[in-house]
């Protein structure tokens, strides 16, 4: 993997500035009716003290921030995500609401999170959602928790070594009405990172030039 001189931050940044990558996502059904979201994609540095030279980070100190959503939810239930959800009207931008809803959803200090990039909107058709994907850097990183059980069971840190390793990685299968869906995932230790989450971290790591080759015929159903 090339790793940015100015390390991972800068590799983030290049990225973000690039708008050729995108995410295969089929299109709402709806349009008219969707609503808009942000999610929080927020990486930093796997240790509990603030980096002062941010840029140095290589890969495997790196860590990017997810959930687990509650398997009550009517939307998405069970599945593994970024923190985030839809706007509100007193939200300025999709940043603010990217950022609210983490904090609501982790306890993270927005204090600590320095905001590179918001990426092109990608539509989220399960939910009719038209998601803006916020594109941070862990600056200083903060306690996290699950702090609504209703919303969110679990909190985690991924190392995004573990995420790249081609052992971890897999084509996952989704069968509905007769068609057979099919996107990049990750298996971290036993959970299943799949669907919208999966298909964004699998561009951003191509577009970083991160992603070690893998065997994408390896396929697994996914079992809701």
């Amino acid at each position: 993997m090339s790793m940015h001189p100015q390390g991972a931050r800068a590799e983030l940044l290049a990225a973000a500035t690039d708008h050729s990558w995108g995410v295969p996502i089929p299109p709402l059904a709806d349009p008219r009716t969707a609503h808009d979201a942000a999610v929080l994609i927020l990486f930093g540095v796997l240790d509990r003290t603030p980096a002062p030279a941010a840029d140095a980070a290589v890969s495997r100190d790196l860590d990017v921030l997810l959930q687990r959503r509650a398997p009550t939810l009517s939307s998405h239930p069970g599945q593994v995500s970024f923190p985030g959800g839809r706007v509100e009207p007193t939200d300025a931008d999709a940043v603010a609401t990217a950022l609210r809803e983490a904090e609501e959803e982790t306890g993270l200090d927005p204090a600590g999170v320095e905001v590179l990039s918001t990426l092109p909107v990608i539509p989220l058709a399960a939910s009719n959602h038209l998601v803006t994907p916020v594109l941070a850097w862990w600056q200083s990183p903060s306690r996290v928790v699950a702090v609504d059980h209703a919303e969110t069971v679990e909190v985690f840190r991924v190392p995004v070594a573990q995420l790249l390793d081609p052992a971890t990685r897999f084509t996952s299968t989704l069968s509905r009405m007769g068609r057979t869906f099919r996107g990049p995932a990750f298996d971290v230790d036993g959970t299943i990172v799949w669907g919208f989450t999966a298909m964004v971290l699998d561009a951003l790591f191509d577009a970083t030039g991160w992603t070690v080759p893998w065997d994408a015929t390896v396929e697994r159903p996914i079992e809701l």
